[in-house]
């Protein structure tokens, strides 16, 4: 069940103003790593896939968002490491998925050494779990039906 409606300029949003408030300061204060990502990720760089920042889910707010393929990418730094923050990462991680999100999650040093490596491996989560489309492209229709062009009929000649 979802947190309840309290905007009622927006009555469909069921983020706390609160919540969206800490995702909006989160967006202005990003880290190194997240910046990077965020520049390989934006505007449908990555294989045309759209991904938000900084996204509420439930009491949470995700590092990235893709809502078309519904996976979660989150970036670690040093105070996810101690026993404590991987208990509170598993916490979050299990509530995110109980929603049917895939959960990636990347150390702020592997997307610092490993930007493409990082790449490879969101773009193939992506393709594993993207919807795929219902027609296929004009490109395929044009290949499978070849248009065949009739040859003008000659008239028959006077004589």
């Amino acid at each position: 069940m979802g947190l309840p409606m309290v905007d009622p300029k927006h009555p469909d949003w069921k983020v706390s103003a609160k919540l969206r408030a800490n995702a909006r300061a989160l967006r202005r204060n990003s880290t190194d790593a997240e910046r990077i990502l965020w520049s390989e990720l934006r505007a449908g760089r990555l294989n045309g896939v759209v991904f938000r920042r900084q996204v509420p889910i439930e009491s949470y707010i995700a590092d990235f968002a893709c809502h078309a393929a519904r996976p979660v990418i989150e970036l670690d730094g040093g105070q996810h490491f101690s026993d404590e923050g991987e208990r509170a990462d598993a916490r979050r991680s299990a509530v995110i998925e109980a929603k049917g999100i895939k959960v990636l999650r990347f150390s702020n040093h592997d997307v610092m050494t490993n930007r493409g490596g990082v790449l490879e491996t969101i773009a193939t989560a992506v393709a594993e779990r993207a919807p795929t489309p219902a027609h296929p492209h004009k490109r395929e229709r044009e290949q499978t039906f070849p248009v065949v062009k009739k040859q003008p009929r000659k008239s028959p000649s006077p004589g």
